[in-house]
């Protein structure tokens, strides 16, 4: 289900109100029960937060709906600011220059394809994200990173494999697992300023 920019900026509000929470080491929170249906709603979801430069300061979630969209935000949320392998801790003097986003998964699809130009040209630029999985790894890259760092769909492939720790021709080489999701974005325009929707 599609969301509207007000539930959007609902969940930008929840993973924001919820990284401050954690890095001050506030209590936080979680309702047992959301009132808001499309919060109950089991979906993938990824919290992103970067820096005002738009350099990546951390980054969670989960890629398959296991989880309420609410429950889903707030764990991610903490997760990325504090348990990203890539990444320290955030500290409570950062808060004010990072900017909060959230990435709301559609379910992910296997990809079907008879070679590696097959695959390539299944794959849409700003629109799909992408999960590559063989030998028992598997790497995520969500739809908006092709657009952010200009990536055609063969640069997306390479970069998914090296994010899965395979060889980045694996997919050129090797029948991977290729899965696709799109994703609905929201983010920050400033900290804990207007939100608005991305990839519009």
């Amino acid at each position: 289900m599609a969301l509207t920019k007000e539930q959007g900026q609902e969940l930008v509000r929840l993973a924001r109100t919820t990284v401050d929470a954690f890095v001050r080491g506030d209590d936080i929170a979680n309702p047992e029960y959301w009132n808001e249906p499309f919060l109950r709603e089991t979906r993938g979801t990824f919290v992103t937060l970067k820096r005002l430069d738009g350099e990546l300061r951390g980054c969670i979630g989960f890629p398959y709906p296991v989880k309420q969209l609410g429950e889903a935000v707030m764990e991610a949320a903490m997760s990325a600011a504090a348990y990203d392998p890539r990444f320290p801790k955030v500290e409570p003097r950062e808060l004010d220059g990072i900017l909060v986003e959230v990435s709301a998964l559609t379910r992910p699809e296997q990809m079907e394809y008879s070679s590696a130009e097959d695959l390539q040209k299944h794959v849409r630029i700003g629109v799909d994200g992408l999960i590559i999985s063989s030998a028992g790894r598997s790497g995520l890259l969500l739809p908006q990173v092709a657009t952010e760092y200009k990536l055609s769909s063969k640069d997306f492939l390479t970069q998914t494999c090296l994010k899965a720790g395979l060889p980045a021709d694996a997919w050129l080489k090797d029948k991977v697992l290729v899965q696709r999701f799109q994703a609905e974005v929201f983010s920050e325009t400033s900290p804990r300023g207007k939100v608005k929707r991305e990839m519009d």
